[in-house]
């Protein structure tokens, strides 16, 4: 497996001691056959999964060139496999029964490789997403747990364990709310590349008015449902 080990300046969360702290990625991905219901009929139906690879690889471009290490947990890791040609790491969901399940499996991979770095949980749908947005969130955070909500507020696009601390995630309905009850600092950075996923054709919208990496842009392109 390829991984991201790239340099993490910018933007890097600080340890009381005033040392680096390493950020690794998950990415959680549902088989894209199957994965974003609700966004069916963007582009014609033979290429809805190319849509959703498509989403996901802008993000990953994206969060690479910030974080060291991404590690893709995916209930079907082969349907996912192109994403490898970005350097990601790619592992199953450990029979993960949700999301959460899923993410605690692979906190419990990338933490054996360093307990002291800091793990985030990212969204595999912000084709909009911007490298400097994803590093202003990360220097807002600090050393803290802390997480950034989705641009209605409700969501979560990402979340952030302290170094070395517990990613406790509660994604789901309302997670925004869920991980402030649980202690993680809402971030307030002006991030609207990184607060924009992807749910609906209307939210596909909203993200190309903020700009879209290439890969969606090249499905929509050649596959958009006039």
């Amino acid at each position: 497996m390829w991984c991201v080990r790239l340099p993490v300046i910018l933007g890097s969360p600080v340890r009381e001691d005033g040392s680096v702290a390493k950020v690794d990625l998950i990415v959680p991905m549902k088989p894209p056959r199957v994965g974003k219901s609700r966004l069916r009929g963007a582009v014609d139906e033979a290429a809805h999964a190319d849509l959703v690879l498509a989403l996901a690889a802008d993000t990953l471009t994206a969060a690479a060139t910030v974080a060291r290490r991404i590690l893709v947990v995916a209930a079907d890791p082969a349907a996912v496999a192109p994403l490898r040609r970005l350097g990601v790491e790619i592992t199953g969901d450990g029979g993960g029964a949700d999301l959460n399940t899923a993410l605690r499996y692979g906190e419990t991979l990338l933490r054996a490789a360093d307990p002291a770095s800091v793990i985030g949980a990212l969204q595999a749908d912000l084709p909009a997403l911007r490298a400097a947005e994803l590093s202003a969130a990360l220097a807002e955070a600090g050393s803290a747990r802390a997480f950034v909500a989705d641009a209605e507020g409700t969501g979560t696009t990402l979340l952030l364990s302290a170094p070395g601390g517990e990613l406790a995630p509660r994604f789901g309905s309302g997670s925004a709310r869920a991980h402030t009850e649980s202690g993680a600092n809402p971030l307030t950075a002006p991030v609207p590349t990184l607060r924009r996923d992807v749910d609906t054709p209307r939210d596909l919208a909203a993200a190309e008015r903020l700009g879209l990496g290439r890969w969606t842009t090249a499905v929509l392109e050649e596959r958009r449902v006039a």
